[in-house]
C-alpha cells in the first residue's frame, strides 16, 4: 500500500470516528466544535477516504480534501463567513485551524506524489 492510499485510509478512519463522535457532543476533546450536520459531512468525507484508501489510489482524495480544508480554513477567518459557519456547522476557531492543517498536509501529500511520478514517455 502506497503513502497516498495509507494517508487516505487513515484520514478516512479518523473522520469516521470524528463523525460518529460528533453526534454525541458539540465539542470534540473540548476544542473542536461540531454538530449533526457537520458530523454528516465528516462521515461523507470518511466514506470517500476509506474508499480511496482501499479501492483507489488516494491521490485525488488528497487533492480534494486539501483544497476543501484550505478553503474552509480561510473562510473561518473572514468575520461574516465565520459567523455563518458557526451558526450552520458549529465551526469554531479550533476546527478552523484544524481544517487548515489538514488541508496543508493533504496538499503536501498530493503534490509530493505528483512530483515523484515517473514520466510516461521514455527519453532517447
Amino acid at each position: 500500500m502506497g503513502a497516498q492510499k495509507t494517508y487516505s485510509l487513515v484520514l478516512g478512519i479518523v473522520l469516521a470516528i470524528v463523525g460518529i463522535w460528533g453526534f454525541f457532543t458539540t465539542h470534540i476533546l473540548g476544542v473542536f466544535g461540531v454538530n449533526a450536520v457537520h458530523s454528516v459531512l465528516h462521515l461523507i468525507a470518511a466514506i470517500c477516504g476509506i474508499y480511496a484508501g482501499t479501492k483507489g489510489d488516494g491521490i485525488m482524495y488528497s487533492m480534494a480534501i486539501g483544497w476543501i480544508g484550505i478553503v474552509l480554513g480561510v473562510l473561518g477567518f473572514i468575520p461574516v463567513v465565520k459567523d455563518l459557519l458557526m451558526s450552520l456547522l458549529n465551526v469554531d476557531m479550533g476546527i478552523t485551524v484544524l481544517h487548515l492543517v489538514i488541508g496543508i498536509v493533504s496538499l503536501i501529500m498530493y503534490y509530493k506524489s505528483k512530483g515523484s511520478a515517473a514520466p510516461a514517455v521514455a527519453t532517447l
